[in-house]
């Protein structure tokens, strides 16, 4: 007895290949084999430009929060001001608080601030900001903020006290602010807080004229439009906050599992004391960006799918055509596995050039992003990216092993998958019916 070849032998893939380069006068469907591999090309790069971008867009985001924000931070849940019928939420111990929430496992830093909303004026033009107040060496620990890359100024000069000529405070501004009153740094801004000065015929608006010394970007519209830093003991002058701070900012050594920290934290802070992680800030925008995430893959499998069944298309025309072909075959001892692997192969090929194309497309966008966002917004007359309603300045993307080998996974699966049913119906047919009418 004959010895049965092995499966996947040289011969098949020959004859494979024969089919798959075959022309129309030969019987071949090259054409519709050209349209499957454009097809599972454009399929897998649009996969992968998605998963990138996703990717790219969610670090951004969260890089830009725990860039220039608290990992954590530690409010008062407050008292009432039996004179002014207020809930008073300032925490007048909070250097004793911030030496205990510091010796918690995990924090690596906390800072007392002093927080308040302004007007901000730069001769006719107006602004509303958000002043932080905070201590000069905490407000290098933060990345965004103090990066020297894109920040403009000497954030050094934020730690000098008031300028000896002018007898003005320093004063670090966004760069929105910055764009919106038009200045930049060596200008005056004036801040003007209409919960000034307390006197016997009422409550004055305090005006304070300041130097800006560093003009930062954080990455985020929203954040560079309205935030401005002085320092500490000038913000607790000018809010009338002497011997008090607002809230309390903690970083953390993994801010991924912050939630963890949410029980320590509150016994360190004591009675009367509550917790905001960056998670709680921001959780509803990152859970709708999850949820993007999900029906965006569904609906681009779902491209890949149809980009798919064209080899199936491909195949059972290729079997109509190739019907003479494999009777021959057959006739000469080719067994059913034979046929079935040829044809599988046909369609397998198909797929495995397709992904390979498409990935190397898909990673070639993801790197180079930036100019092909730049060539297209110079074609379209720029405006094409607003940072007022998107939040960042540009385009982010990010290639992450696991979404190229998603991307992968799904395409040579589908192909393979769609492909064995045409080849099934090949390896079945009859040689005798195949030969009859020839």
């Amino acid at each position: 007895m004959a010895a049965q070849p092995a499966p996947f032998s040289a011969f098949e893939w020959m004859i494979a290949w024969r089919y798959l380069r075959a022309k129309r006068a030969e019987g071949g469907v090259s054409v519709m084999t050209w349209i499957s591999l454009i097809g599972i090309t454009l399929a897998v790069f649009a996969l992968i430009a998605t998963l990138s971008v996703r990717s790219g867009f969610r670090a951004e985001f969260v890089d830009t929060i725990l860039g220039s924000n608290a990992h954590v931070t530690v409010y008062s849940v407050g008292t009432m001001n039996e004179t002014t019928r207020q809930i008073d939420r300032s925490i007048p111990n909070y250097a004793e608080m911030a030496e205990r929430v510091r010796e918690v496992e995990g924090v690596t830093r906390v800072a007392p601030l002093v927080k308040g909303q302004v007007m901000a004026n730069s001769r006719d033009l107006n602004a509303g900001v958000q002043v932080f107040g905070i201590a000069h060496d905490d407000l290098l620990t933060l990345p965004r903020i103090a990066d020297p890359e894109t920040g403009l100024g000497d954030i050094e000069a934020f730690n000098s006290g008031k300028n000896e000529e002018t007898g003005l405070a320093p004063i670090a501004i966004g760069s929105g602010v910055a764009r919106t009153l038009g200045i930049g740094v060596g200008d005056k801004i004036k801040l003007i807080n209409p919960n000034g000065v307390k006197t016997a015929f009422g409550t004055n608006p305090r005006i304070n004229a300041y130097d800006v010394v560093y003009i930062f970007s954080a990455g985020r519209y929203d954040i560079d439009q309205v935030r401005v830093y002085l320092a500490f003991e000038e913000a607790q002058s000018f809010f009338n906050r002497e011997g008090t701070a607002d809230e309390l900012e903690v970083m953390v050594t993994d801010p991924e599992a912050v939630d963890d920290m949410n029980l320590p934290l509150l016994r360190a802070a004591g009675d009367g004391s509550q917790v905001w992680t960056w998670r709680d800030a921001s959780g509803g925008f990152l859970r709708a960006l999850e949820v993007e995430d999900n029906v965006m893959f569904v609906i681009l499998s779902i491209l890949v799918l149809i980009a798919a069944m064209n080899i199936t298309s491909g195949l059972i025309m290729l079997v109509k055509n190739k019907g003479r072909d494999i009777g021959i075959l057959r006739t000469m001892g080719l067994t059913e596995g034979s046929v079935l692997r040829v044809f599988f192969i046909c369609g397998a090929m198909t797929g495995i050039l397709g992904t390979l194309f498409g990935v190397i497309l898909g990673c070639l966008f993801a790197i180079y992003i930036d100019p092909l966002f730049s060539f297209v917004n110079y074609i379209m007359g720029g405006g094409v990216w607003d940072p007022s309603i998107r939040g960042i300045y540009n385009l982010p993307a990010k290639l992450q092993f696991w979404d190229v080998m998603s991307a992968i996974g799904l395409s040579l699966g589908l192909s393979f998958i769609v492909t064995i049913f045409p080849a099934r119906r090949a390896a079945r047919m009859n040689p005798v019916e195949a030969l009859r009418y020839e």
